[in-house]
């Protein structure tokens, strides 16, 4: 007598028919369908042993049911995504969920370099400089309006010149007489020190620091020789074509203040009344 071949789940003879080895025990197909075969989770049906089985995320598809929410193209040799569980083709998902270009009209495919400014969305090779129509890429530019420059465009287009060197002023700069200079370019006419953040005058128009001003221009004190500028508030003494300090004004002899006081030339030099009177 010939040893038993049975279905380990519903115990018929399985000489003559097909099976399917599982866990180390013989099934028959309907057997195994039903313990071991997946359910599609789209038609909610048991996917056969001899269905192409498609799996992602946990779920489980017959080939014919794995196909895109939208157009209902199949999706089991074509590229997709995912969006709140629902499965999209590539089209699908870009004519819903991405953003357009706005130079060229065209969707930014995901993973495609682009650029994103002022809430709109550009090809990486579409944002070009308004002037020389290059690609700015991830270079530096200058919003104008609706356009878009690169820095040296827009330097050559629009910023003002330095009076001095007429190269563009990107930023910052001093202004002076209302004509605009660079902080480098803006320097005394003598010593060639720059101006920007400090105290200077002029003459015939042109910017000179202090101490040049007054080594060049300024009176000198009869008493001390140092110029006599006025700037900061100095005050100053002036008798006949002669001009002193304030506080270099004083008795040739015996060196009080003649500020406010009466007092007597005698040649070069200016005397108290009590030097005065001694003579």
């Amino acid at each position: 007598m010939s040893e038993r071949f049975d279905c380990d789940n519903c115990k018929e003879s399985l000489y003559g028919r097909k099976y399917i080895q599982a866990e180390d025990n013989p099934y028959c197909i309907p057997c195994y369908d039903s313990l071991f075969a997946n359910t599609c989770d789209e038609c909610k049906e048991l996917i056969g042993h001899d269905s192409r089985e498609l799996f992602y995320e946990d779920r489980h598809y017959h080939e014919h049911c794995f196909r895109c929410f939208r157009c209902d193209r199949s999706l089991a040799d074509e590229p997709f995504t995912s969006q709140d569980d629902a499965l999209l083709c590539n089209d699908c998902y870009c004519n819903e969920f991405s953003s357009k270009c706005v130079a060229c009209d065209k969707t930014v495919m995901p993973g495609t370099r682009k650029l994103e400014y002022a809430g709109s969305t550009w090809h990486e090779d579409c944002f070009i400089c308004n002037s020389c129509q290059q690609p700015i890429g991830s270079k530096s530019f200058i919003p104008d309006k609706d356009d878009h420059y690169c820095v040296p465009c827009y330097e050559n287009k629009f910023a003002p010149r330095c009076t001095r060197c007429k190269q563009a002023l990107a930023k910052g700069g001093v202004t002076y007489r209302e004509e605009p200079w660079h902080k480098e370019c803006f320097v005394c006419t003598s010593c060639k020190v720059q101006l920007a953040g400090q105290h200077f005058t002029s003459r015939d128009d042109s910017p000179y620091c202090l101490k040049c001003f007054g080594n060049l221009y300024a009176k000198k004190c009869e008493a001390c020789k140092k110029p006599i500028t006025g700037f900061g508030g100095g005050k100053y003494i002036s008798f006949e074509d002669r001009q002193w300090h304030q506080p270099c004004f004083t008795c040739s002899r015996c060196s009080v203040s003649l500020v406010g006081a009466g007092f007597f030339p005698e040649q070069d030099e200016i005397l108290c009344r009590n030097c005065n009177g001694n003579l």
